[in-house]
């Protein structure tokens, strides 16, 4: 499992480099949805995420000692990042990547890694780096005028998305629901992904990529094919939030990485 997640997490990073290498130097200073945020904007935030986790997976009290408040930590990083020639900061974010992936292989079974919260799972934050790499290149794409990237490799995304149904609740203040909810959605394929039990009565269907898009905050869900069956189901849809940080911003939200249910956020 681990090494099938970690080979979907470096095809994600390709298929975004292909795109971006392709660009002038120009190009990357183009804005993209996230308020202030360009293309080398984006770049540099993975590129920083990445080497943080680096540093949480092969210097766990390191990483402690020096984490900061990530609400200033993001802007800052993105900003410096932003201001490298784009061939040394794609250079920087390829190599972050390959040394974060070889890291991540390396751990030990069961070590949980530090994180602005709770410890993750080497799995969870696999996934979440996965998750992190196609919503920032969804915005660097909307910025280029290219359609969201639709691959297989969603299916983590959409895990991820129902993994934090409780806490999107809880991040907008809400009551976390007992009810469960069956999700049911439709890749490109024609194939089914499906979560949750099959008699549940609170129901969510669509296009896979749609939800992702959703849980990621990159389109308004008018603009989505997705339906729900039941009062939570519905709440879940306007509030659904695979990442952490401040509720309903957005673009701008999706900055900070995913929390999943086995490692609730920490108040600020």
């Amino acid at each position: 499992m681990r090494r099938q997640l970690l080979a979907d997490l470096a095809a994600e990073g390709s298929a975004l480099e292909e795109v971006l290498v392709r660009l002038a130097p120009a190009d990357w200073a183009r804005p993209t949805p996230a308020h202030g945020w360009t293309i080398a904007s984006q770049v540099a935030h993975l590129a920083w995420t990445d080497e943080v986790a680096l540093q949480a997976t092969t210097d766990p009290g390191g990483f402690e000692r020096a984490a900061d408040d990530p609400s200033d930590a993001v802007d800052r990083a993105a900003a410096e990042g932003a201001a490298l020639p784009p061939a040394a900061l794609l250079a920087r974010w390829r190599s972050g990547r390959e040394r974060l992936a070889a890291a991540l292989a390396a751990a030990p079974d069961g070590v949980r890694l530090p994180w602005f919260g709770p410890p993750m799972s080497v799995a969870s934050m696999a996934t979440a780096r996965l998750m992190e790499t196609w919503a920032h290149g969804t915005d660097v794409r909307d910025a280029l005028g290219l359609e969201p990237l639709d691959s297989p490799r969603l299916d983590h995304v959409a895990h991820l998305g129902v993994r934090t149904r409780a806490f999107a609740f809880a991040a907008h203040g809400l009551p976390v629901p007992a009810a469960p909810v069956r999700v049911e959605l439709d890749r490109a394929d024609g194939s089914v992904w499906s979560n949750g039990p099959a008699d549940a009565e609170q129901r969510v269907t669509g296009p896979l990529l749609d939800f992702c898009l959703r849980v990621v905050q990159r389109r308004p869900r008018a603009r989505l094919a997705l339906t729900a069956v039941g009062r939570d189901a519905e709440t879940w849809l306007d509030v659904a939030q695979a990442f952490a940080g401040p509720p309903g911003r957005g673009s701008e939200a999706g900055r900070h990485a995913a929390r999943t249910e086995e490692a609730p956020p920490r108040p600020r």
